[in-house]
């Protein structure tokens, strides 16, 4: 979220690491930090994978960095301040969009990496058109809060699925990303967490504090700061693991369906600023679509799109008046769809005291509608819709015999209630929203009559940016919780409900298209599986459920040997792609 100062660290010796508990109690408010800053920038695997309610780090014998006498002094007075930083914050209550105590209670708490382990207990009978590897993201904090944190702050893990012949295996590990592994030598938090921790006037003193460590050559900023914890797409042979604040990482699966980190990827030198965390893959021309965002410096939004060999186009600026979170977007057969809506960063406010993400509602939101092959930012379409605000966007097409864009998301209010304390509760409304583009209106409309909260999803990735009759979309009851899914015809308003059942809770039913994922799939739209992870949280079990989207009835169940948190947002490999990967 923020411009940071790049230096460079060399000379590092290792020290023994810190003594820690892998506990799963209550979290405090704030953990007492007894320890100083120890830099090592070699790679020194931890034996566990920990978080850390109680850490006790002994000071090294020796200098592990050959600090010279400036860094030393610096190092010891940063520490000092960030220590009085936190004894001051003890006192301070935190809401709840920041308070960890909420934000990663229950199956939401972090987990260690798992090898992998085969032969699962499988129910059922896994279809034999299955044959790959389903992967899906989520926040997985390795250490505990020193502060505020909020859910999409945690260290991105992915989970792997990986079925051949009706056998499934299982694995989960950390993208090794440069923010996480700096940390992991150190044995406790330094980089700031974008939402949780940059409220107010600690939020400042946070950003001072890690500006001054790069400024000495105490840590490492060089190298991007993302957590890649949201999104994965598999494109020219590659696994990307994404969050909107940095280049993505890539990742390879192994033969055994393990999975390792390759590092940063910036399509070969190509890419340089960051890219949020839904690139739209069009399954007819194959190329990959996508926006960057900036909070801090003009341009505050570009587009671009690669082929499907990796070559990236020209990046085109976009004007706009604020930095907005534009968190998805969507693409048609010939344009791309744009949403510039009320929640903006607004970095001033934290001199106030606040948090600089924000609701203005004195903006009016608006869709772009733009060619994508557009050269120039005049050739985007820009149509008013108030009062709209989709996270997600589901899919959108062009209606020709109309002149109109139909656009397909879930309308939330209040727009900032993922970010910001709110008294209303969230809603979440499935919603269709079509673009004259003669007449340049917008007209929007609740695609159910049923009041059901609809949130992270999908329609057959075989049809993006063509008119679909299908959605898969998870039921949010209660909130945040999912406790099942819904199949929604998007033409009559029809809907069926999947439910868990018990004290059952999953999260994104992806959809993988029956037959194939390089194909056609079937003949029918909905011809295909929903995999979702499920959790029970009375039996502390949890499983890969498969489930046949035309008549949703459940054809397997993979006991999976470790607990899955709720997470974000997952993809298919199949085993054709796996010998491919670069």
């Amino acid at each position: 979220m923020v411009s940071l100062l790049t230096m460079s660290m060399s000379g590092a010796q290792t020290w023994p690491q810190a003594h820690t508990d892998l506990g799963f109690g209550p979290i405090k408010r704030q953990p007492k930090i007894k320890c100083t800053v120890h830099i090592d920038v070699t790679e020194l695997p931890l034996k566990r994978p920990s978080f850390t309610p109680r850490t006790t780090a002994t000071p090294p014998r020796h200098n592990p960095l050959r600090l010279n006498i400036f860094q030393k002094a610096a190092a010891i007075a940063i520490d000092a301040a960030e220590r009085v930083l936190i004894s001051r914050e003890q006192d301070t209550p935190l809401p709840k969009t920041a308070d960890p105590r909420i934000q990663i209670a229950g199956n939401y708490f972090p987990v260690p990496e798992f090898p992998v382990r085969e032969c699962l207990d499988v129910e059922g009978t896994i279809p034999d058109c299955i044959d790959g590897v389903y992967v899906r993201n989520g926040a997985n904090p390795m250490f505990e809060p020193i502060a505020g944190h909020h859910l999409f702050d945690g260290d991105g893990m992915v989970h792997a699925v990986k079925i051949t012949n009706g056998s499934a295996s299982y694995a989960c590990r950390f993208t090794k990303t440069e923010r996480l592994i700096q940390e992991k030598r150190l044995g406790r938090p330094v980089f700031p967490k974008a939402i949780g921790e940059l409220h107010g006037h600690s939020g400042i003193a946070r950003l001072m504090l890690f500006y001054a460590r790069g400024l000495c050559g105490l840590v490492n900023n060089q190298n991007g700061v993302g957590v890649a914890n949201a999104g994965l797409v598999y494109f020219n042979n590659r696994l990307l693991a994404m969050s909107e604040d940095d280049l993505p990482y890539q990742l390879k699966i192994t033969q055994t369906g393990d999975l390792q980190t390759v590092g940063r990827y910036d399509f070969d030198g190509q890419l340089k600023s960051s890219m949020i965390a839904h690139p739209k893959l069009d399954p007819v021309t194959k190329e990959l679509h996508a926006l960057s965002y900036d909070v801090v410096k003009k341009p505050y939004l570009k587009y671009f799109r690669f082929s499907p060999d990796g070559v990236k186009s020209p990046e085109l600026e976009i004007p706009l008046e604020t930095p907005t979170m534009i968190h998805d977007f969507a693409i048609t057969e010939n344009f791309v769809v744009i949403p510039d809506q009320q929640v903006v960063f607004k970095l001033g406010e934290m001199i106030a005291g606040n948090s600089p993400v924000v609701f203005d509602g004195e903006k009016v939101s608006r869709l772009g509608i733009m060619p994508k092959d557009a050269t120039e930012a005049s050739e985007v379409i820009w149509v008013n819709s108030p009062e709209t605000f989709c996270f997600h966007l589901w899919n959108a097409w062009e209606s020709p015999d109309t002149e109109e864009v139909v656009v397909i998301g879930s309308c939330m209010s209040p727009a900032d209630s993922i970010f910001n304390e709110r008294d209303e509760s969230l809603r979440s409304v499935l919603t269709e929203i079509r673009i004259n583009l003669r007449t340049r209106e917008a007209t929007r409309r609740a695609l159910l009559d049923d009041e059901v909260n609809l949130e992270i999803g999908m329609v057959n990735r075989n049809r993006l940016g063509r008119k679909t009759r299908f959605a898969f979309l998870a039921i949010a009851d209660p909130w945040p919780k999912v406790c099942g899914f819904a199949k929604v015809d998007l033409c009559t308003g029809e809907i069926e409900k999947y439910i868990y059942g018990g004290e059952k809770y999953g999260g994104e039913p992806f959809f993988l298209p029956g037959g194939s994922v390089d194909g056609k799939g079937g003949d029918n739209e909905d011809d295909g599986y929903i995999f979702c992870h499920v959790h029970d949280e009375e039996k502390e079990t949890s499983e890969l459920q498969i489930i046949n989207a035309v008549n949703l009835t459940l054809e397997a169940t993979i006991k999976l040997p470790s607990r899955v948190p709720y997470g974000f947002h997952g993809t298919f490999v199949d085993s054709s792609e796996l010998v491919d990967q670069a």
